[in-house]
Protein backbone atom coordinates (compact mmCIF):
# COMPACT_ATOMS: atom_id res chain seq x y z
CA UNK A 1 0.00 0.00 0.00
CA UNK A 2 1.73 3.23 -1.10
CA UNK A 3 1.92 6.23 1.20
CA UNK A 4 2.95 8.45 -1.71
CA UNK A 5 1.98 8.27 -5.38
CA UNK A 6 4.25 10.15 -7.77
CA UNK A 7 3.01 10.77 -11.30
CA UNK A 8 5.29 11.10 -14.34
CA UNK A 9 4.60 11.16 -18.05
CA UNK A 10 7.37 13.04 -19.87
CA UNK A 11 11.11 12.42 -19.99
CA UNK A 12 12.28 15.30 -17.75
CA UNK A 13 9.85 14.12 -15.08
CA UNK A 14 11.65 10.78 -14.89
CA UNK A 15 14.81 12.59 -13.84
CA UNK A 16 12.97 14.66 -11.25
CA UNK A 17 11.06 11.71 -9.84
CA UNK A 18 14.18 9.54 -9.64
CA UNK A 19 16.00 11.83 -7.23
CA UNK A 20 12.89 12.47 -5.15
CA UNK A 21 12.15 8.72 -5.02
CA UNK A 22 15.64 8.12 -3.68
CA UNK A 23 15.00 10.73 -1.00
CA UNK A 24 11.70 9.07 -0.05
CA UNK A 25 13.43 5.68 0.15
CA UNK A 26 16.18 7.12 2.36
CA UNK A 27 13.60 8.06 5.01
CA UNK A 28 11.52 4.90 4.67
CA UNK A 29 8.54 6.38 2.83
CA UNK A 30 6.60 3.89 0.70
CA UNK A 31 6.16 5.34 -2.79
CA UNK A 32 4.69 4.12 -6.07
CA UNK A 33 5.38 5.86 -9.39
CA UNK A 34 2.58 6.00 -11.95
CA UNK A 35 3.72 6.46 -15.55
CA UNK A 36 0.89 7.96 -17.58
CA UNK A 37 2.40 6.96 -20.93
CA UNK A 38 2.25 10.54 -22.22
CA UNK A 39 5.74 9.95 -23.68
CA UNK A 40 5.41 6.38 -24.84
CA UNK A 41 8.15 5.96 -27.45
CA UNK A 42 10.81 3.50 -26.31
CA UNK A 43 13.58 5.76 -27.61
CA UNK A 44 12.11 8.72 -25.74
CA UNK A 45 11.02 7.31 -22.38
CA UNK A 46 11.96 3.64 -22.13
CA UNK A 47 15.66 4.48 -22.28
CA UNK A 48 15.24 7.10 -19.56
CA UNK A 49 13.64 4.56 -17.22
CA UNK A 50 16.45 2.07 -17.77
CA UNK A 51 19.29 4.60 -17.45
CA UNK A 52 17.94 6.13 -14.26
CA UNK A 53 17.18 2.81 -12.61
CA UNK A 54 13.49 3.58 -12.05
CA UNK A 55 12.36 0.30 -10.50
CA UNK A 56 9.31 1.53 -8.64
CA UNK A 57 7.06 2.22 -11.65
CA UNK A 58 4.16 -0.11 -10.89
CA UNK A 59 1.50 1.36 -13.18
CA UNK A 60 1.58 2.49 -16.81
CA UNK A 61 -1.64 4.11 -18.00
CA UNK A 62 -0.50 3.80 -21.66
CA UNK A 63 -2.27 7.00 -22.67
CA UNK A 64 -0.20 7.67 -25.79
CA UNK A 65 -0.53 10.64 -28.11
CA UNK A 66 -3.55 12.75 -28.87
CA UNK A 67 -4.95 16.22 -28.33
CA UNK A 68 -4.46 17.98 -25.01
CA UNK A 69 -8.10 17.26 -24.13
CA UNK A 70 -7.76 13.58 -25.06
CA UNK A 71 -4.56 13.06 -23.08
CA UNK A 72 -5.82 14.91 -20.03
CA UNK A 73 -9.12 13.03 -19.99
CA UNK A 74 -7.47 9.63 -20.49
CA UNK A 75 -4.98 10.29 -17.70
CA UNK A 76 -7.74 11.39 -15.35
CA UNK A 77 -9.73 8.25 -16.10
CA UNK A 78 -6.68 6.02 -15.64
CA UNK A 79 -5.68 7.69 -12.39
CA UNK A 80 -9.19 7.40 -10.99
CA UNK A 81 -9.37 3.72 -11.91
CA UNK A 82 -6.05 3.10 -10.19
CA UNK A 83 -7.08 4.93 -7.03
CA UNK A 84 -10.36 3.00 -6.94
CA UNK A 85 -8.40 -0.26 -6.82
CA UNK A 86 -6.46 0.75 -3.71
CA UNK A 87 -7.82 -0.34 -0.30
CA UNK A 88 -6.97 3.11 1.10
CA UNK A 89 -6.07 6.41 -0.56
CA UNK A 90 -2.42 7.56 -0.47
CA UNK A 91 -1.36 10.26 1.97
CA UNK A 92 -0.29 12.49 -0.93
CA UNK A 93 0.10 12.63 -4.70
CA UNK A 94 3.25 14.27 -6.07
CA UNK A 95 3.32 15.86 -9.53
CA UNK A 96 6.12 17.52 -11.47
CA UNK A 97 6.32 20.48 -13.82
CA UNK A 98 3.68 21.51 -16.33
CA UNK A 99 2.57 18.61 -18.54
CA UNK A 100 -0.87 17.20 -19.24
CA UNK A 101 0.07 14.39 -16.84
CA UNK A 102 0.64 16.98 -14.12
CA UNK A 103 -2.65 18.83 -14.41
CA UNK A 104 -4.68 15.65 -14.94
CA UNK A 105 -3.27 13.96 -11.84
CA UNK A 106 -3.73 17.21 -9.93
CA UNK A 107 -7.41 17.37 -10.82
CA UNK A 108 -7.93 13.77 -9.73
CA UNK A 109 -6.12 14.38 -6.45
CA UNK A 110 -8.24 17.46 -5.73
CA UNK A 111 -11.52 15.73 -6.56
CA UNK A 112 -10.60 12.83 -4.26
CA UNK A 113 -9.49 15.15 -1.43
CA UNK A 114 -5.95 13.76 -1.55
CA UNK A 115 -3.21 16.27 -0.64
CA UNK A 116 -1.37 17.39 -3.78
CA UNK A 117 2.32 18.33 -3.83
CA UNK A 118 3.55 20.26 -6.86
CA UNK A 119 7.28 20.19 -7.60
CA UNK A 120 8.38 23.20 -9.71
CA UNK A 121 5.51 25.32 -8.47
CA UNK A 122 5.31 29.03 -9.22
CA UNK A 123 6.90 29.02 -12.66
CA UNK A 124 5.36 31.54 -15.03
CA UNK A 125 6.06 32.46 -18.63
CA UNK A 126 3.04 34.83 -18.54
CA UNK A 127 2.03 33.51 -21.94
CA UNK A 128 -1.41 31.90 -21.71
CA UNK A 129 -1.17 30.69 -25.31
CA UNK A 130 1.26 28.03 -24.08
CA UNK A 131 -0.53 24.86 -22.92
CA UNK A 132 2.20 24.44 -20.30
CA UNK A 133 1.28 27.77 -18.72
CA UNK A 134 -2.34 26.71 -18.34
CA UNK A 135 -1.22 23.42 -16.81
CA UNK A 136 1.16 24.97 -14.29
CA UNK A 137 -1.22 27.74 -13.18
CA UNK A 138 -4.10 25.30 -12.73
CA UNK A 139 -1.95 22.81 -10.83
CA UNK A 140 -0.62 25.48 -8.48
CA UNK A 141 -4.15 26.54 -7.56
CA UNK A 142 -5.10 22.91 -6.89
CA UNK A 143 -2.04 22.14 -4.76
CA UNK A 144 -1.71 21.85 -1.00
CA UNK A 145 2.09 21.79 -0.93
CA UNK A 146 4.03 23.96 -3.38
CA UNK A 147 7.75 23.49 -3.90
CA UNK A 148 9.46 26.27 -5.86
CA UNK A 149 12.82 26.16 -7.60
CA UNK A 150 13.68 29.74 -6.65
CA UNK A 151 12.41 32.79 -4.83
CA UNK A 152 10.93 34.01 -8.12
CA UNK A 153 8.39 31.18 -7.97
CA UNK A 154 7.48 32.12 -4.42
CA UNK A 155 6.84 35.70 -5.50
CA UNK A 156 4.78 34.62 -8.52
CA UNK A 157 2.53 32.54 -6.29
CA UNK A 158 2.15 35.35 -3.76
CA UNK A 159 1.03 37.65 -6.58
CA UNK A 160 -1.80 35.17 -7.21
CA UNK A 161 -2.74 34.96 -3.53
CA UNK A 162 -0.99 31.64 -2.83
CA UNK A 163 1.19 31.95 0.26
CA UNK A 164 0.38 28.91 2.41
CA UNK A 165 2.70 25.86 2.37
CA UNK A 166 4.97 27.46 -0.25
CA UNK A 167 8.69 26.67 0.00
CA UNK A 168 11.76 27.58 -2.04
CA UNK A 169 13.55 24.22 -1.97
CA UNK A 170 15.79 24.52 -5.03
CA UNK A 171 15.51 22.58 -8.28
CA UNK A 172 15.35 18.78 -8.38
CA UNK A 173 16.79 18.88 -11.90
CA UNK A 174 20.00 20.23 -10.38
CA UNK A 175 20.03 17.23 -8.04
CA UNK A 176 19.77 14.93 -11.06
CA UNK A 177 22.37 16.86 -13.02
CA UNK A 178 24.91 16.57 -10.21
CA UNK A 179 24.15 12.90 -9.52
CA UNK A 180 24.24 11.65 -13.11
CA UNK A 181 26.82 13.90 -14.77
CA UNK A 182 29.87 11.96 -13.61
CA UNK A 183 28.12 8.64 -14.23
CA UNK A 184 27.47 9.72 -17.81
CA UNK A 185 31.15 10.55 -18.35
CA UNK A 186 32.21 7.15 -17.04
CA UNK A 187 29.75 5.12 -19.09
CA UNK A 188 29.42 6.89 -22.44
CA UNK A 189 31.87 8.04 -25.11
CA UNK A 190 30.96 10.97 -27.32
CA UNK A 191 32.00 8.95 -30.38
CA UNK A 192 29.26 6.43 -29.61
CA UNK A 193 26.67 9.20 -29.96
CA UNK A 194 27.85 11.21 -32.94
CA UNK A 195 30.72 10.84 -35.43
CA UNK A 196 32.72 13.87 -34.36
CA UNK A 197 36.22 14.03 -32.98
CA UNK A 198 36.37 14.24 -29.19
CA UNK A 199 38.03 17.65 -29.45
CA UNK A 200 35.79 19.01 -32.23
CA UNK A 201 33.76 21.99 -30.96
CA UNK A 202 30.06 21.89 -31.81
CA UNK A 203 26.72 23.45 -30.99
CA UNK A 204 24.03 21.27 -29.41
CA UNK A 205 20.48 21.90 -30.64
CA UNK A 206 17.08 20.59 -29.53
CA UNK A 207 13.96 21.81 -31.32
CA UNK A 208 10.62 20.23 -30.53
CA UNK A 209 7.94 22.78 -29.62
CA UNK A 210 5.00 22.88 -32.04
CA UNK A 211 5.40 26.66 -32.33
CA UNK A 212 8.78 26.05 -33.97
CA UNK A 213 8.19 22.77 -35.80
CA UNK A 214 4.59 22.85 -37.07
CA UNK A 215 5.30 25.86 -39.29
CA UNK A 216 7.67 24.59 -41.99
CA UNK A 217 8.76 28.10 -42.98
CA UNK A 218 9.72 28.84 -39.38
CA UNK A 219 11.51 25.52 -39.03
CA UNK A 220 13.40 26.12 -42.29
CA UNK A 221 14.49 29.53 -41.00
CA UNK A 222 15.85 27.95 -37.82
CA UNK A 223 17.65 25.18 -39.68
CA UNK A 224 19.12 27.61 -42.22
CA UNK A 225 20.46 29.71 -39.36
CA UNK A 226 22.01 26.64 -37.78
CA UNK A 227 23.73 25.96 -41.09
CA UNK A 228 25.38 29.38 -40.93
CA UNK A 229 26.84 28.82 -37.47
CA UNK A 230 30.63 28.69 -37.48
CA UNK A 231 30.54 25.24 -35.82
CA UNK A 232 28.99 21.87 -36.62
CA UNK A 233 25.56 21.42 -35.03
CA UNK A 234 24.42 18.19 -33.39
CA UNK A 235 20.63 17.85 -33.33
CA UNK A 236 18.90 14.88 -31.64
CA UNK A 237 15.61 14.85 -33.56
CA UNK A 238 12.32 14.30 -31.77
CA UNK A 239 10.38 11.41 -33.39
CA UNK A 240 7.40 13.56 -34.30
CA UNK A 241 9.63 15.93 -36.26
CA UNK A 242 11.15 13.34 -38.62
CA UNK A 243 8.43 13.81 -41.21
CA UNK A 244 8.94 17.59 -41.25
CA UNK A 245 12.64 17.17 -41.96
CA UNK A 246 11.82 15.52 -45.27
CA UNK A 247 10.25 18.80 -46.42
CA UNK A 248 13.12 21.17 -45.61
CA UNK A 249 16.73 21.61 -46.69
CA UNK A 250 19.25 20.55 -44.05
CA UNK A 251 22.80 21.93 -44.40
CA UNK A 252 25.60 19.38 -44.33
CA UNK A 253 27.06 20.93 -41.16
CA UNK A 254 24.02 19.75 -39.16
CA UNK A 255 24.28 16.23 -37.74
CA UNK A 256 20.72 14.96 -37.25
CA UNK A 257 20.86 12.01 -34.87
CA UNK A 258 18.33 9.71 -33.19
CA UNK A 259 16.78 10.73 -29.84
CA UNK A 260 19.23 10.33 -26.98
CA UNK A 261 18.84 9.19 -23.41
CA UNK A 262 19.47 11.37 -20.40
CA UNK A 263 23.06 10.22 -19.86
CA UNK A 264 23.85 10.71 -23.54
CA UNK A 265 22.41 14.21 -23.41
CA UNK A 266 24.64 15.02 -20.44
CA UNK A 267 27.67 13.83 -22.44
CA UNK A 268 26.66 15.99 -25.39
CA UNK A 269 26.07 18.95 -23.09
CA UNK A 270 29.43 18.54 -21.40
CA UNK A 271 31.25 18.36 -24.75
CA UNK A 272 29.46 21.13 -26.66
CA UNK A 273 30.52 24.75 -27.02
CA UNK A 274 26.99 26.19 -26.83
CA UNK A 275 23.32 25.23 -26.78
CA UNK A 276 20.36 26.20 -28.92
CA UNK A 277 17.00 24.96 -27.65
CA UNK A 278 13.30 25.54 -27.14
CA UNK A 279 13.26 23.19 -24.16
CA UNK A 280 12.72 24.42 -20.62
CA UNK A 281 14.93 21.95 -18.80
CA UNK A 282 17.90 22.21 -21.13
CA UNK A 283 18.10 25.96 -20.49
CA UNK A 284 18.91 25.19 -16.85
CA UNK A 285 21.23 22.29 -17.62
CA UNK A 286 23.15 24.47 -20.07
CA UNK A 287 23.61 27.02 -17.31
CA UNK A 288 24.80 24.43 -14.80
CA UNK A 289 27.26 23.12 -17.40
CA UNK A 290 28.39 26.73 -17.98
CA UNK A 291 27.43 26.67 -21.65
CA UNK A 292 26.02 29.76 -23.43
CA UNK A 293 22.42 29.10 -24.47
CA UNK A 294 20.06 30.54 -27.07
CA UNK A 295 16.38 29.86 -26.33
CA UNK A 296 14.15 29.85 -29.40
CA UNK A 297 11.19 31.42 -27.66
CA UNK A 298 9.93 34.91 -26.92
CA UNK A 299 9.71 34.16 -23.19
CA UNK A 300 10.98 31.70 -20.60
CA UNK A 301 9.68 30.53 -17.25
CA UNK A 302 13.31 30.19 -16.11
CA UNK A 303 13.92 33.92 -15.97
CA UNK A 304 16.98 33.73 -13.72
CA UNK A 305 18.97 32.12 -16.55
CA UNK A 306 18.68 35.37 -18.51
CA UNK A 307 20.81 37.25 -15.96
CA UNK A 308 24.30 37.81 -17.26
CA UNK A 309 23.35 36.74 -20.82
CA UNK A 310 24.26 33.08 -20.32
CA UNK A 311 20.82 32.46 -21.78
CA UNK A 312 19.21 34.80 -24.30
CA UNK A 313 15.81 34.66 -25.96
CA UNK A 314 15.65 34.72 -29.74
CA UNK A 315 13.02 34.83 -32.42
CA UNK A 316 14.21 32.42 -35.12
CA UNK A 317 14.89 35.08 -37.74
CA UNK A 318 17.96 33.90 -39.57
CA UNK A 319 20.35 36.86 -39.49
CA UNK A 320 19.78 37.84 -35.85
CA UNK A 321 19.87 34.21 -34.73
CA UNK A 322 23.26 33.58 -36.31
CA UNK A 323 24.64 36.72 -34.65
CA UNK A 324 23.38 35.56 -31.24
CA UNK A 325 24.70 32.01 -31.61
CA UNK A 326 28.17 33.29 -32.49
CA UNK A 327 28.30 35.74 -29.57
CA UNK A 328 31.02 35.38 -26.95
CA UNK A 329 30.16 37.95 -24.27
CA UNK A 330 28.46 37.10 -21.01
CA UNK A 331 28.88 37.96 -17.33
CA UNK A 332 30.72 35.84 -14.75
CA UNK A 333 28.88 32.56 -14.10
CA UNK A 334 27.00 31.91 -10.86
CA UNK A 335 25.05 28.91 -9.58
CA UNK A 336 21.26 29.03 -9.87
CA UNK A 337 18.38 27.07 -8.34
CA UNK A 338 19.75 25.76 -5.09
CA UNK A 339 22.57 23.53 -3.93
CA UNK A 340 21.55 20.06 -5.13
CA UNK A 341 19.50 19.14 -2.05
CA UNK A 342 16.02 19.91 -3.37
CA UNK A 343 14.84 16.28 -3.32
CA UNK A 344 15.83 15.81 0.29
CA UNK A 345 14.13 19.10 1.21
CA UNK A 346 10.92 18.03 -0.52
CA UNK A 347 10.81 14.52 0.92
CA UNK A 348 11.43 15.64 4.48
CA UNK A 349 8.83 18.42 4.26
CA UNK A 350 6.17 16.08 2.86
CA UNK A 351 6.81 13.60 5.66
CA UNK A 352 6.48 16.37 8.23
CA UNK A 353 3.16 17.60 6.84
CA UNK A 354 1.14 14.51 5.89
Amino acid sequence: MPEIISVVGARPQFVKATVVSRAFAAIGMKEVVVHTGQHYDEAMSGRFEAELGMKNISVNLTVGSGSHAYQTARIMMGMQDYLDQLPNPPKAIVVYGDTNSTVAAGLVAAKNSIPLAHVEAGLRSFNRSMPEEINRVTTDHLSNLLYCSSETGVKNLAAEGITRNVLDVGDVMLDGFLVFREEAKRKINLQDIVALGNDTPFCLATIHRPSNTNDLARLQSIVSALGDVNLPVVWPVHPRNKAALKSIDIPCSIFCIEPVGYLQMLVLLDACASVLTDSGGLQKEAHWAQKPCITLRSETEWTETLDGSWNVLADPERESLVKLINRTQHSPWKMLYGDGNAARNIASDIVDRI
